[in-house]
């Protein structure tokens, strides 16, 4: 099987009273870039979510968006700093002494003064917390990745129907290609008795000169380079996996075949198929570049 580089996925674990949402979605891209946006709390989980997705992603730009809700009525505490309400009532006191004046401190004006009193998360258990957004990720890359399979299932049998439309350009160059050769001798050996007439033609020279054009046109080996080309690309998408790169380097290839085959076309015919070709190769490389 193949895969798009377009995909998306998303999944909602909840145990208890916290709950993890995981989103991801991708589009095509040379190498693997992964972009995560989630709660600071989380942050020390990167490096370990990073490689999590490796077992599910090789190519692609991701983006993954990740929300925690933690609806615990206890997951936050008042804590009392002592020492520093001491030292805040050592400055009254002295305040008053040194002023004359009644210290009227109540406990509900000294409990306002900053850092008296702080409120604090308690300790999250990291393990807990790991398990819950595990489950979460692997759930959305699952999700994802079937996305990613189906699309790639389209884009395959789409690629394959192009190859079969290269084949036929193919097969009608290399029908047509022997007989503009015979054609240019009939034209030349035409040519050459009305301008010589009752003068006896020079077969030898007549062969040298179509075997001068012969050579000029011949466009045999790129045209066996070229359906080797397609039946390696149609072997590759059969046997799927990580082929990306490999396809657009063959299909490199055939235009670089293409190319050559224009050039060195003297025909109306064999010039509009190659034409043809050129088109489908460009379209198969479009399509290749969103494969995994």
């Amino acid at each position: 099987m193949i895969k798009s580089m377009t995909g998306f996925g998303r999944c909602e674990v909840q145990e208890g009273d916290r709950k993890i949402t995981v989103e991801m979605k991708s589009v095509n891209h040379r190498y693997l870039d992964v972009t995560i946006k989630m709660p600071k709390k989380l942050n020390f989980f990167e490096a370990a979510i990073r490689s999590e997705l490796k077992n599910y992603i090789q190519r692609g730009k991701v983006d993954i968006f990740i929300t925690y809700e933690d609806f615990t009525e206890s997951n936050v505490c008042v804590k009392y700093n002592k020492e520093l309400a001491a030292e805040y009532m050592n400055y009254l006191n002295k305040m008053a002494e040194d002023f004359s004046l009644d210290n009227d401190i109540r406990v509900s004006s000294l409990a306002r003064f900053p850092e008296i009193l702080t409120m604090e998360e308690q300790t999250i258990d990291e393990e807990e917390l790991w398990q819950l957004l595990d489950k979460a990720i692997k759930g959305a890359a699952e999700g994802f990745v079937e996305t990613r399979i189906k699309e790639g299932e389209h884009l395959r049998d789409d690629l394959l129907d192009k190859l079969d439309n290269m084949l036929k350009n193919v097969d009608f160059i290399t029908e047509r290609s022997p007989k503009i050769i015979e054609e240019y001798r009939q034209r030349l050996e035409e040519k050459v008795r009305e301008l010589l007439e009752d003068t006896k033609v020079d077969e030898n020279r007549l062969l040298t000169e179509v075997t001068i054009f012969a050579d000029k046109v011949c466009v045999d080996e790129e045209l066996v380079r070229l359906r080797s080309h397609i039946e390696t690309t149609r072997d590759t998408l059969i046997a799927g996996g990580s082929i990306g790169r490999k396809l657009d380097f063959i299909a490199q290839e055939m235009n670089r075949e293409a190319n050559t085959i224009l050039s060195k076309s003297n025909d109306l015919e064999i010039s509009n198929h190659a034409i043809e070709l050129k088109t489908e190769i460009e379209k198969v490389r479009e399509q290749i570049q969103n494969i995994e």
